[in-house]
């Protein structure tokens, strides 16, 4: 099940990003505090955008997986349409006036109208659903594995795979995926670090860590682990949450300061 990670694996995954602090390797970066906002800790998120200065939010979790618009200040779920069971629900990814949504095990996404929320369509994928962005034209979609898929979003045809390595290793557990300026930045599963994958090669270029913000006194560290990666294209602004947390991070890297 998704939500546990032998120690063998987790430890075997770590390797390789402890050793990205050596010369040559990728620069790992501490995520910079900016400003902290509330968000629902019930919700087990699984996809994080902003559209407009927007923030949408997709859950999962059997009987627990929606698909949210939320006020970014307060926290507050504004719209939210429920996913009935036995859908699990995944990551999330705008494009033009839709939001498609995917699922985990029932290898079928759900598209959505972006302002009503009303199911307008669905697609069919082989294999599992994890995370979900978009580079403006196709849909990026992970399922696990250390390949990235590229879909056309008018035919959810597979366009082109990506095969993300560090270090010369490739990467597993590659979780929700956000588009980054000229990046695509997905969460490592059960991990603290964001890694930084140049989309022409799926080399990782960089990571973030996160462990300076994780939220003390977690009800279950297994499952409420780092999750969500927001980015305001108007802004260049950069949100993270994870899965249960009660607080929503602005968060900037020393590269990135003003």
């Amino acid at each position: 099940m998704k939500t546990q990670l032998p120690l063998a694996l987790l430890a075997w995954l770590a390797a390789p990003l402890i050793a990205c602090a050596q010369p040559a390797r990728p620069q790992v970066q501490q995520a910079e505090l900016v400003a902290t906002y509330p968000h629902d800790e019930a919700a087990f998120t699984q996809g994080l955008f902003i559209h407009d200065g927007v923030l949408f939010e997709s859950t999962g979790q059997v009987g627990q997986s929606s698909l949210r618009r939320v006020e970014l200040e307060s926290g507050d779920v504004v719209q939210q349409v429920n996913i009935n069971p036995p859908v699990f629900g995944e990551g999330s990814a705008r494009i033009g006036d839709a939001i498609y949504m995917l699922s985990w095990l029932s290898q079928t996404g759900m598209v959505f109208d972006a302002d009503s929320f009303d199911l307008i369509d669905q697609f069919s994928y082989a294999g599992e659903g994890w995370g979900l962005t978009t580079d403006g034209t196709h849909l990026i979609l992970s399922d696990g594995s250390p390949q990235l898929r590229f879909l056309d979003p008018e035919t959810m045809e597979l366009t082109g795979t990506l095969d993300v390595t560090l270090n010369g290793r490739p990467v597993r557990r590659i979780n929700e995926l956000e588009w980054v300026g000229t990046e695509i930045w997905a969460n490592i599963w059960q991990t603290s670090s964001i890694v930084r994958i140049d989309p022409q090669t799926g080399i990782v270029t960089g990571l973030v860590d996160l462990t300076g913000l994780l939220p003390a006194g977690l009800a279950d560290p297994r499952d409420a682990v780092a999750n969500g990666i927001a980015w305001n294209r108007e802004t260049g602004q950069i949100y993270v949450t994870g899965k249960l947390w009660p607080v929503l991070y602005e968060i900037r890297l020393p590269d990135r300061a003003e």
